[in-house]
């Protein structure tokens, strides 16, 4: 039981935690609401548990040994965040947003594997618990899944309160660059971690 006490609290601290995709997720909740957001939180959940899923099951190992895939890794991700934190900054301040610019299910999942903050969380979850094959893998990606959809589905739920202070367009719109440029930032300092 205290096992379970202590995957769960490592995926609570590592899902709720300002990263990427929660930036993402607050974004897309000021911008088109908590409901809308829904695809993307789920995309981004599924997506971290099959990374963590793979890690465990060998694939982490690999990447860790490979000095190269991890470099292509971190300016791949680096490039996918940037992208997003544009499209985030030059999104048309309305309430509610437009649907064809709002990030989707793939969109969650793809940043999730993009994204060094999570790889970081795999990688260290699975050595920490020695989660593979047959020792609690599959406990730890339970829980984990469970954990992170609400974690970020909290962020969704945040920027669509939040959304209700913004009335006025200009404000939504200034709100908008600066999360497209902590997002930015965020990026490019995971980056920096990684070089």
């Amino acid at each position: 039981m205290s096992l379970i006490i202590a995957m769960s609290l490592f995926a609570l601290s590592m899902s709720v935690s300002p990263g990427p995709v929660n930036l993402v997720t607050f974004s897309s909740g000021l911008n088109y609401g908590f409901l809308p957001s829904l695809p993307f939180v789920a995309g981004a959940a599924l997506g971290f548990t099959l990374l963590l899923v793979v890690v465990g099951l060998g694939l982490g190992e690999i990447v860790a040994l490979s000095p190269v895939l991890m470099q292509v890794l971190a300016y791949v991700g680096t490039a996918f965040i940037c992208y997003m934190g544009y499209k985030i900054a030059t999104a048309h301040p309305e309430l509610p947003g437009s649907p064809e610019r709002q990030p989707h299910f793939f969109q969650g999942a793809a940043l999730q594997w993009l994204n060094p903050k999570a790889w970081i969380a795999s990688l260290s979850g699975v050595s920490a618990f020695e989660a593979t094959l047959g020792n609690g893998l599959f406990i730890f990606a339970s829980l984990y899944l469970v954990i992170c959809f609400f974690s970020v589905a909290v962020w969704a739920f945040a920027g669509a309160r939040v959304s209700e202070l913004l009335r006025d367009e200009s404000n939504l719109q200034w709100v908008n660059r600066v999360m497209g440029g902590l997002l930015v930032i965020v990026a490019v300092y995971l980056l920096y971690l990684h070089i």
